[in-house]
């Protein structure tokens, strides 16, 4: 059994009753584990399994593939976004550091960032500034970004394409420049 602190980035129903979530942990880079039961009203899980929350989490390794069964959650920190602009623009975040990272290595400095980037849209208005510091500093810690071209053209050459929620994150936040 594993434990470790972990920010939850991304969720799918597996079936009526379970979840197959993915967590950017710190000491375990991106980790997938199935939630059995998660889905039923009286689940040891329930109101634990949102996006972005950071969590103390229990889960028992496999010994082959990379799905892992998620045991316990314990919440440290509850996302709360202040308005859609935050929402999508962590999400644009999470969808970010989930095409950088590979299951099972472990970035502790990319977890740092995206914790501190949760936490900054748990309780500021996301805006232009807060979107180009993430991926500058992204670029940085993936060392990526020579200081000729933006962040997101260091991104886009770096993972072949920029996350698609990118744009549904600046036309929040920039309304007037939308097509």
């Amino acid at each position: 059994m594993e434990q470790t602190e972990a920010i939850l980035i991304r969720k799918q129903a597996w079936s009526d009753t379970s979840l197959i979530t993915t967590w950017l942990t710190s000491g375990h880079g991106k980790v997938t584990a199935m939630a059995r039961a998660a889905r039923r009203p009286a689940s040891p899980f329930a109101g634990r399994l949102d996006l972005f929350h950071k969590a103390e989490i229990a889960f028992a390794t496999t010994k082959r593939g990379t799905l892992h069964t998620l045991r316990e959650v314990r919440l440290l920190e509850i996302f709360s976004a202040s308005s859609a602009a935050n929402l999508f623009l962590c999400g644009y975040f999470a969808e970010l550091t989930d095409l950088v990272t590979q299951p099972g290595e472990p970035f502790p400095e990319i977890y740092d960032l995206f914790a501190r980037a949760t936490t900054h849209l748990g309780h500021s208005p996301a805006s232009m500034r807060a979107l180009e510091f993430f991926e500058g500093e992204l670029c940085r810690l993936l060392g990526v970004h020579d200081g000729t071209t933006c962040a997101r053209a260091a991104i886009e050459t770096y993972c072949g394409r920029i996350p698609s929620s990118r744009m549904d994150a600046l036309q929040l936040l920039n309304p007037r420049s939308a097509p």
